[in-house]
This record gives structure tokens, C-alpha cells and sequence, in this order.
């Protein structure tokens, strides 16, 4: 898992005598009666659908009607599992899916589980929010937690749960009491709620109760991997730990820990943000601490920045791992205090110690705290006040046009001081939705307003699908529980348009999400929207929208939390969660005059030009954000296929780029023009494929950085601060100007570079040098990235990370090396293999070298990419030794040059060049998968295809053709580059990085 942290501790109160920080299926649902409660989603008539489930599916589904007791004394485990699968969900073996969402309610009540409840896919499990149910683990329990948020069945892989957890999207659990107080503390280690998960999912409102008896092993929560999430409103009362945690980027609100051994224990971090935590009587705080010695850390590891943290009777606020008191504690209040890298704007220097803190803007507080406010669940309200769109003649069908019917009930319930229910379902319209000030609208599982029509197609004139307000309009708007998507070609919809200015109680948006292609019903998935790696043609009927969100000049005073502006980079419902390239222009614009924004937990990823814009605006709180850039890109290069648009502040490519080298022309992730107090606490900024090579930027063998640059400041600045700003596959970490104030090589982490402290008071900064070729270790939050460390022996070759496990070895054979594991190193093992006649080496677990001649046990390349190879090596901390159950894999080739081919017909034509820019062969053959791969292989599918050429690349890929394209030709030295056995054959010879191996059927000519 690493040891990478980048951690923003903010408002935090630690009390009593706590350490502060350490450093280092099943039948339909019967009809619904009315239950005696009060909660208005009780009572509700449920009318929502699922558009594309099979017939009678019932998206509802309350436990009590599946047999569920809820009396204290029978165990309900069946019964509550029965209700979460019924209908055919997207569970075991299912990667992913849209179609079968699924609300599951609990009544007030005792539930007695004697093993785990079981989430599946697209689930929302929602308890009364009046009197919250109660989730009663029996003294035998037996499991891994009593909610189980992603099962490791073992089907493909023992060490790997059934979901790629960075692909986990769109869920909730809310408004429960967990209790595992009658389990004995002799039981094994046991959570409350096991939660690997990503974007736009979210715990609140839940409350674990576990054993005060020592000894015990409960751990209120356990996060191990995924990419990114939302927690608010839990309270943790006892155990052996209440959070234990380890994910790219999280921010955690509102959490409280009573009595624990231990609150918080962090894993593995990117970028992290704890926010109003209140710690009470635990023996330690939170820990950040690494079993490793301080030579086998990156240089930035555990960056971290403390601020506003109150302490009542804590002797020590942060130790070192030895004992050393670094932050002295008290009965004190420490303003600010962190360690890392800073740039102030200059850098990079070291610090540990006390800093300024942030000079924060009084429009963005609550007292002395940042303003915040948890997603309203109108608990209070009677079911009268509520107003359905089906009941007034909305559809939700996906087909019928619901936008008058929408637009009717929005208008007359905002008139009548009534909320608006969106029911469960896909409503599509074909112009704007207008939302007037003063509406409240809130989602049932997430229904989905989706854009259709030429209306929204018109890139020269672009249009909101929803617009909050109207330019110059006041009022106050909540919103939650929903997304807005498109349908098809889209180039000028702008998903969000916020006008509307908020005096007093700021306006909301949580859980709303915006959704560009990717599934079903947006017609822009895997068969409209497949990847052109080997075509520079941009397929116009795959620009699905001009625009996610725009904060216009006229807004001011709005609270988001827990958004995620997503264009889909894969398609949800095919089967191997297969690469799509979809094409939308712009992120989340602000271009408030105003301002007071807070940026809660969000996320925007894959638009072509910028991810985050603040322009002329001021008084912004964000933290964390996070992005990635469109993994399509340098193919086709920004703006493509949008033209710059300067009213907006489009940046110009053309103009920036003039002169550079490299990949300058790509997608922003922040920039920040002419603005004043933009506090951003962690700041998460990837860029991992290019050209969707499934390879990454850290492959071991191309150069580090997918681009040039990622966060870009312009124009006239005042106070400018990012707390843990973390980027991979990127040159230079922040640029002003145009020029470079922060390159990533100067901050490398086993991540991301991290930057602890960036901090611009006003107007320019100075520059620094170019930098050299970047080193960062770039992590993904998909499945096909492939290796870390180069491996630096003549003939090895890196094949990337692959799972092991203690049961069933990967590679047979552990072999020491010279020195032993301290002296671990990549050269160290593929030296130690070579000698003993094998020509796999794998290391695993920082000092663990194994060795073979072919992979065992149905080891192969790890479901979730590299994300679990993190671990540098004992005797070289520059490169990486594998992780957890996860191995480095290199190979030694065996030949100087290519076999002969098996295929009859067949002939070698040796060793030519290759680009992933500019491809020898255009078409792309996969026969049955990367892991199968060998020559036969591909030259019968290249032959079954038309294609008279195939080449093998880079043990694992096929290409075919009718003639070299792009001027490459046979290697200039000679066979040397194609040196990697095949994945599928290790007795063959399939390419190298940039070589092919190249054969040609019949009389064919090169």
C-alpha cells in the first residue's frame, strides 16, 4: 500500500489523555404497507423505475417486507440479504452496471445479523432517519464486517474483492447504529462497515458502537484501497480502532471517537482531508506512522498540515515514531503546523514546524470554523410536504419527453413551499430546466435528468440542460441525490448553469453528480464510443457536452459536497469495463465576481480543456479536489475538437504552448486567473495514459510525464494557498505565467509529488529552472496500468505488477539476494534469478525476491493495475519492490531475435520501430486477452481481420495492418529492442517498448 501521506487535519478538537499525531436473484417485493413511523420517505408512495431492468423490476425494496423482523431476536441476515439481491443485481462476477439500481430501507428496529450484509451495485441502503435502526451483530458472528461494502469471494483471486474498488461508484449507507458489543474480544478482527470504494459514494449519519473490553480486535471502519469518497456524521464509540483507512483521496467531516484505542489509522493516502474531528479519550489520535526506516520513505512522505486543532489535556500533540515529541500538546489551540515540502512561491524547501495560517475570508466561516452543512434529509417534514414528479405526469422512462411535466410540478411545488421528488428513473429533456429561487429538490437513488435533442447541440451556442436562477436572480436553492447526463451528440449542453446569488443561509448541492456517456441510455458507450489509439479522426458523435457545471459572475454563496463532474473514460456496463473516448469541453467553470464558494469533497475528471477554473472570482474553500486528464489525449491534442472560446476564458493552447516540447497541449487540471482567496486543503491532480495506451507513465520504460503541466496560475493573484497539492505523470507540478514554479521530479513520493505547503500571498512569484526529466511514480484509477521500477539489467523486461498469494505462489521459488532483504533492489533480484536458472524475477514486500520460469497458481497481472505495487525497495528507495500480495514482475529475454512462427504461412520479417503517437500498424487485435498473448495468436486474428502484417508489442499487444504506417521501419539496432517473452508464451518473443515483432502472411511485401 505504500507509505505516501498527504494529510490536511483542519478544526480538529482532541481531548483527555490522547497522543495527537504519530508521524513516520429472488422473487419481486410484495406490496409496501404504511409503516408507523413518521419519516416522510417511509410513507411516500414508491413509484421510481429502473428504466433498462427486466420487467417488474422494483427498485424499492424495504427489509421488513422480505421477512425481516427487526425485533431484536431473530437473525435477519437472510432476510436482509434477500432484499438487497432481489431482482437480478450486480453482485458476484458482475464488474459493474447502471441498470439495476436499488434503494434497500430499514424501519426503526433492532436487526440481528450473525454474518455480513452483502451491498451489491448502484445500492443506496437508507435506515429511518427519525430513529435510526440498529444493525446488532450476534455473539457468533462470523465475517469480515457487518456491512460489507465490496466481498472477497475468491473467485478470480483470493487477495481481490469482487469489485476493482476504483471503479465502485454511486452508493450510500446512511442513518444507522452499528453494535458489536455482544461479540466476545476473543473474536477475530471484525468491522463495522468494510467500505473499498470511489467517486460519488458516501457514508453519514451512522453511529458503531463496539467493545470496551481489552483485547478486543473491532475496528469501527475499514477502507483498504479505491479512489476517492465522502464520510460525514459518524460517531465511533470504543474498539480496538474506530477508522482504519487507506484510499487515493478521501475527506472525512464531522466525525467524532470516543474511548477507541486508536481513532484513526492511515494506510496508504494521496491526498486526504479530516475535517471537524473530534477525538475524546482515545489512546492515540490518528496515526500516520510507517513500520519503515526513515531511508526507505520518499522525500515527501507523510507531508502534513495541521490547522485551528484544539486540545484539551493532550500531553503530546505530534510524535515521531521514536518517541520524540515534535508538536508539544496541552490545554492550547495550535494554529498551524505541518511538515513537507513548501513553496512560499519558491521552492522546494524542507520544514517541520509551526507555519501561518491560512487567512481565511469571513464570508467562508462559521465562527472560527469554515461554514459546512450536511446533506438536509427533511426529517422533520410530514410526507404532505413532498410533491412526486411521476404523480404530477413525469414518466422517467428515458424515452418520453418529461420536460414540460418537470418544469410544471418544479414551479407550482416551489410556489406552495413543497419539495420536489424526483422518483427513481431517467427523465429526459429536450430544453432547459428551469429552477427557481427557493425550490428544494431531492433524488430517490439517484434519478438522472438526461439532455436529448438538437437543442442542446450547438457548440456556437451553447445551453444549460438545468439552470439554477436567472442572471441578477436572488434566493436560496437545495438540491440533492441526482445527477444530470446526456444523451448522444450534446456539443453545446451545459449540464449546470448556477446564477442564482444566496444572502443568509448559503444554497446546496449534495450528491449531484454530472454524468457524460458511459451508460445505458447515453448512447455514447462502447459501440458508438470505442478508443481510436491507432486514428488521429475525432468522432464528432462522441462530443457529449459543452460544459459540466458553470458558476456564473452573477452567483454567489453556494455550498457543494460530495460532487463528482464525471466524463465516463469507461463504459459502466460492458463486461471488462472496457476504455470509451468521449469528448466534452469544459469542467467546472467559476466565474463569480462575489464569490464564497465551498468545494466539499469533489471531484471533475476527462473534459478536454481544464478540469477547474476559478476566473476573476475570489473567497473559494476547497478541499479535496480531484482530477484526471482525458486518457485519450495527446490524441487528439486540446482544444479538439472545441474551438477557444476567449469570453470565457478558454485557455489558448496555441499561444501557451508556442515553443515547448513535450506534451504541453493538454488538459489543465486547476487554473487560477486573476483571483484573490482560493484556500484549497489537498489537491489531487492525475494524469495517467496517454492515447489510451493502458500502459500509464510509469511503465518502467517510456519517460514519466503524460504531460507538461497541470495547475496554472495567471493574471493578478492574492492569497493563493494549496495545502498537499499531489500530481502524477506530470513535468511541472505548478506553473505562473508561464513559468515554472514547481517541478514534480523536486517532490517525488511513491505516488503522487507532493507538495506539503504552496503558498502565494500576492501578485507574481519568482520562477525556478527548468526541471529535468520527472520521476514520478504515477498510481491509476483503472485496471490497466502496468509496472514501476525499470529494471536497469541488460535483457530484463518489466511486465508490470501481478497479485501472489502465500497460499499459491505466483513464483515457486524465494531466492536471497547478495546483502539480503535489506539490500533488496530490482538489479539485486533479476541478478539472483539469472543465477539460479530462472528468467522471472518478482519482488514483493520491500525485501522478498521470487523467482521462475513460468507464472503458477493462475498468478497474472493484478485486477486493480499497479495501485498495490507501492512498497520501495529495502536497498534502493528510488524504485519499487512490489507490495501486500503484489509483485514486481521482470522477465529475461530468452532469444536475440524472434522465433519462427507457428502459424503456417507465416514469415519473420524481424525487429521494427513503433509510437504510441504515430503507430507502424493502425488496427488492434486482442485475442482473447492481453495474458494469452502469443504469435500464433495474433496472427490469426490479424489474419481473420483482412490484415496480412501483424506485430507483437511489448509482450502483451497485437497490431495488424496491410503496410507500416508513419515512416517506421526495421530497428536501427537491430533485434536488441524486441526482448520480452510473451505473456502467453514465455519460449516466445512478442516486441518490446517501441519494437515490434513483425511478420507478414504469404507473398505480402513490408
Amino acid at each position: 500500500m505504500g507509505f505516501m501521506r498527504s494529510v490536511v487535519l483542519s478544526a480538529l478538537a482532541l481531548a483527555a489523555t490522547c497522543r495527537g499525531v504519530i508521524v513516520p436473484g429472488a422473487e419481486a417485493e410484495p406490496a409496501v404497507e404504511k409503516r408507523a413511523s413518521s419519516y416522510w420517505y417511509e410513507n411516500i408512495a414508491k413509484q421510481g423505475i429502473a428504466p433498462f431492468a427486466p420487467s417488474g423490476y422494483t427498485v424499492y425494496r424495504n427489509v421488513k417486507d422480505f421477512g425481516a423482523k427487526g425485533d431484536g431476536v431473530t437473525d435477519d441476515t437472510a432476510a436482509i440479504n434477500n432484499a438487497i439481491l432481489s431482482g437480478g443485481r450486480c453482485g458476484r462476477l458482475c464488474k459493474s452496471s447502471t441498470l439495476t439500481p436499488a434503494i434497500v430501507y430499514f424501519p426503526a428496529g433492532t436487526y440481528l445479523i450473525s454474518t455480513p450484509i452483502i451491498d451489491q451495485y448502484y445500492t443506496n441502503i437508507i435506515g429511518d432517519a427519525t430513529n435510526l435502526p440498529t444493525i446488532k451483530a450476534t455473539a457468533n458472528f462470523n465475517g469480515i464486517a457487518l456491512i460489507d461494502g465490496d466481498t472477497y469471494y475468491g473467485d478470480n483471486n483470493p487477495n481481490d474483492p469482487n469489485w476493482i474498488s476504483t471503479n465502485v461508484f454511486y452508493r450510500q449507507v446512511r442513518n444507522f447504529k452499528l453494535d458489536m458489543t455482544s461479540m466476545p474480544a476473543s473474536a477475530p478482527k471484525t468491522y463495522g462497515i468494510h467500505w473499498p470504494t470511489a467517486q460519488a459514494t458516501s457514508l453519514q449519519n451512522i453511529q458503531v458502537t463496539m467493545s470496551t473490553a481489552s483485547g478486543n480486535q473491532q475496528v469501527g471502519l475499514f477502507v483498504e484501497n479505491g479512489s476517492a469518497g465522502f464520510l460525514t456524521d459518524l460517531t465511533f464509540n470504543g474498539g480496538l480502532i474506530g477508522a482504519a483507512v487507506g484510499n487515493q483521496q478521501f475527506t472525512m467531516r464531522n466525525l467524532v471517537f470516543n474511548n477507541c484505542g486508536t481513532a484513526i489509522v492511515s494506510g496508504f493516502t494521496w491526498e486526504w482531508v479530516y475535517q471537524g474531528i473530534s477525538i475524546n479519550n482515545c489512546g492515540l489520535g490518528i496515526d500516520i506512522s510507517t513500520s519503515y526506516s526513515s531511508n526507505q520513505t520518499p522525500p515527501t512522505s507523510n507531508s502534513l498540515i495541521i490547522e485551528n486543532l484544539s486540545l484539551n489535556n493532550v500531553p503530546v500533540a505530534v510524535q515521531s515514531t521514536s518517541g520524540a515529541t515534535l508538536l508539544a500538546g496541552g490545554t492550547t489551540t495550535i494554529a498551524a503546523w505541518g511538515q513537507g515540502h513548501q513553496y512560499t512561491p519558491n521552492g522546494p524547501t524542507s520544514f517541520q514546524g509551526t507555519i501561518a495560517a491560512n487567512a481565511r475570508p469571513s464570508s467562508l466561516l462559521s465562527g472560527s470554523k469554515y461554514y459546512t452543512r450536511s446533506k438536509p434529509q427533511y426529517e422533520t417534514l410530514p410526507v404532505s410536504s413532498f410533491k412526486s414528479v411521476r404523480s404530477a405526469g413525469a414518466t422517467g422512462n428515458a424515452v418520453t419527453d418529461d420536460t414540460a411535466a418537470l418544469q410544471n410540478i418544479i414551479n407550482s411545488a416551489t410556489a406552495a413551499g413543497q419539495i420536489v421528488y424526483f422518483d427513481a428513473g431517467i427523465y429526459r429533456v429536450t430544453s432547459t430546466l428551469k429552477i427557481p429561487p427557493g425550490a428544494k429538490l431531492v433524488g430517490e437513488e439517484y434519478p438522472i435528468i438526461l439532455s436529448s435533442g438538437s437543442f442542446f447541440n450547438d457548440q456556437n451556442n451553447p445551453k444549460p440542460v438545468v439552470q439554477v436562477g436567472t442572471p441578477g436572480q436572488t434566493g436560496q436553492v437545495e438540491w440533492s441525490d441526482m445527477i444530470v447526463a446526456t444523451q448522444g451528440t450534446q456539443a453545446g449542453a451545459v449540464l449546470i448553469e448556477w446564477n442564482l446569488a444566496t444572502s443568509g443561509t448559503p444554497s446546496g448541492m449534495w450528491d449531484v453528480h454530472t454524468r457524460i456517456g458511459g451508460f445505458k441510455g447515453s448512447n455514447l458507450q462502447l459501440a458508438q464510443c470505442p478508443v481510436t489509439a491507432g486514428s488521429t479522426a475525432v468522432n464528432t458523435a462522441c462530443i457529449g457536452a459543452y460544459m459540466s457545471m458553470h458558476i456564473t459572475s452573477s452567483a454567489s454563496n453556494l455550498y457543494m459536497e460530495n460532487n463528482w463532474l464525471w466524463t465516463a473514460d469507461h463504459d459502466i456496463e460492458d463486461a471488462n469495463n472496457s476504455q470509451i473516448t468521449i469528448f466534452s469541453g469544459r469542467g467546472l467553470y467559476v466565474e463569480s465576481t462575489a464569490g464564497t464558494f465551498w468545494f466539499v469533497g469533489t471531484a471533475v475528471e476527462h473534459h478536454v480543456l481544464y478540469q477547474y477554473q476559478f476566473a476573476n472570482t475570489q473567497n473559494i474553500y476547497a478541499g479535496v479536489i480531484q482530477t484526471e486528464t482525458p486518457y485519450y489525449q495527446p490524441n487528439p491534442l486540446a482544444p479538439t475538437p472545441f474551438t477557444v472560446n476567449s469570453a470565457i476564458n478558454d485557455p489558448n493552447f496555441a499561444t501557451s504552448c508556442a515553443g515547448q516540447s513535450g506534451r504541453c497541449a493538454e488538459a489543465w487540471g486547476l487554473r487560477i486567473l486573476g483571483s484573490k482567496n482560493v484556500l484549497i486543503y489537498a489537491a489531487g491532480l492525475y494524469s495517467f495514459f496517454e492515447n489510451n495506451d493502458g500502459k500509464g507513465c510509469n511503465n518502467g520504460v517510456e519517460p514519466q510525464n503524460c504531460q507538461n503541466n497541470i495547475v496554472d496560475l495567471e493574471g493578478t493573484l492574492t492569497n493563493i494557498n494549496i495545502y498537499n497539492l499531489g500530481t502524477v505523470g506530470v513535468v511541472n507540478s505548478i506553473t505562473e505565467n508561464g513559468n515554472v514554479l514547481a517541478a514534480s521530479s523536486a517532490n517525488a513520493n511513491a505516488f503522487a509529488d507532493v507538495i506539503a505547503l504552496f503558498r502565494l500571498a500576492s501578485g507574481s512569484g519568482g520562477t525556478n529552472p527548468p526541471p529535468p526529466s520527472s520521476t514520478t511514480k504515477g498510481p491509476t484509477t483503472m485496471s490497466t496500468i502496468t509496472t514501476s521500477s525499470p529494471p536497469k539489467q541488460t535483457g530484463w523486461s518489466s511486465l508490470g505488477c501481478y497479485s501472489d498469494n502465500v497460499n499459491g505462489r505466483t513464483l515457486a521459488n524465494q531466492v536471497q539476494v547478495a546483502g539480503g532483504a535489506s539490500a533488496m533492489s530490482v538489479e539485486a533480484c533479476e541478478t539472483a534469478c539469472k543465477a539460479a536458472g530462472y528468467t522471472i524475477a518478482g519482488l514483493e514486500y520491500s525485501g522478498e525476491c521470487w523467482c521462475d520460469t513460468k507464472f503458477e497458481n493462475g498468478g497474472g497481472p493484478a485486477s486493480d493495475g499497479n495501485a498495490q505495487c507501492t512498497m520501495t525497495c529495502s536497498g534502493a528507495p528510488q524504485e519499487t519492490c512490489g507490495g501486500p500480495n503484489r509483485l514486481n514482475v521482470y522477465q529475461l529475454a530468452t532469444a536475440t531475435g524472434a522465433p519462427p512462427p507457428a502459424s503456417t504461412g507465416w514469415t519473420s520479417r524481424g525487429c521494427y520501430t513503433d509510437s504510441v503517437n504515430a503507430r507502424a500498424l493502425t488496427a488492434e487485435g486482442v485475442p482473447n486477452g492481453p495474458t494469452s498473448m502469443t504469435v500464433e495468436a495474433c496472427q490469426s486474428i490479424c489474419k481473420s481481420l483482412g490484415f496480412v502484417l501483424a506485430g507483437l508489442e511489448f509482450a502483451d499487444e497485437c497490431y495488424c495492418g496491410n503496410s507500416l504506417a508513419n515512416g517506421n521501419t526495421i530497428a536501427p539496432d537491430g533485434n536488441a529492442g524486441c526482448n520480452m517473452n510473451c505473456a502467453g508464451n514465455a519460449a516466445e518473443i512478442c516486441g518490446g517498448s517501441n519494437r515490434l515483432s513483425l511478420y507478414s502472411y504469404g507473398s505480402a511485401s513490408v
